[in-house]
């Protein structure tokens, strides 16, 4: 996992009054829908539906109603609490925009990040709303030697990042018990990715900042297939995601050329 902490300086364990205060502002900008990544929010929110739903079909959870791609927050929450019981891995989970809707839905969520400086803006967060999630600064490999198993496993937005692609999603696949669910959401390394991915997002609308993603190191669904097929999982559901730049709204489609979720299941 990419550790911002390496990029922005060493974050000191012990946090004094101003480097909360910029937490807290980092999150709020993080969380509002309408601020500087409000693009971002909505996106996670398009990935939060699509997790959702397919995680209620994996364990038979009856949902009440299926997540919209382009539903808020507070829609999801109107499921209750449909996945009380079931334990979820948020492997990089930054600010923790996946982990802690899933944990209002009623899981049992663990939140992990190489970054300190993210899992210390996600547990305040955590706590302003009050949301339990176990947010933890350490890397999945640790999560491995300890032994813990999850029902399901959720890498969204991180193999990109790193520099052994493969086995961090070995790691992540070790992570799930059988039976159980890993969902993975990254980028393609296509043309058409580094045009609206790169050039559109971060050069032209600044709806990511310059340097975010790294073109060459996007991964092509057919690498993912191979590596957790060796990981004894099987692809049960894909799908891409489009922007509409007029409607500044998000979709499921058929073409996985620039962002895409591929769900697995762990063979008994």
């Amino acid at each position: 996992m990419l550790d911002k902490s390496q990029l922005n300086g060493t974050i000191s364990p012990t946090l004094n009054p101003q480097e909360i205060a910029k937490f807290d502002s980092l999150a709020e900008q993080w969380w509002d829908p309408i601020g500087k990544y409000g693009q971002a929010i909505a996106f996670n929110h398009a990935r939060l539906a699509y997790f959702t739903t397919h995680i209620g079909a994996h364990f038979e959870i009856d949902l009440r109603f299926k997540p919209q791609p382009n539903a808020n927050l507070w829609q999801l929450y109107d499921l209750g609490t449909p996945f009380q019981g079931l334990s979820v891995l948020d492997v990089g989970c930054g600010g923790g925009l996946v982990s802690e809707p899933l944990a209002r839905l009623g899981a049992q969520v663990t939140g992990i990040d190489a970054s300190a400086m993210s899992i210390n803006v996600a547990k305040r967060h955590a706590t302003n709303t009050g949301t339990e999630v176990d947010y933890q600064h350490k890397l999945a490999e640790e999560v491995v030697a300890s032994g813990q198993q999850f029902d399901v496993v959720i890498n969204a937005e991180v193999v990109e990042h790193v520099a052994d692609q493969a086995e961090l999603i070995a790691q992540c696949a070790k992570l799930v018990k059988p039976g159980g669910m890993l969902i993975l959401a990254t980028l393609n390394r296509t043309l058409t990715a580094y045009v609206f991915a790169i050039v559109g997002a971060e050069y032209v609308l600044r709806y990511l900042p310059v340097g975010t993603h790294s073109w060459r190191k996007f991964v092509k669904p057919s690498e993912l297939l191979t590596w957790t097929q060796a990981a004894n999982c099987h692809l049960t559901h894909e799908t891409g995601m489009k922007f509409n730049v007029l409607s500044k709204q998000w979709r499921y489609c058929d073409s996985m050329a620039i962002n895409y979720v591929q769900c697995f299941t762990k063979r008994l």
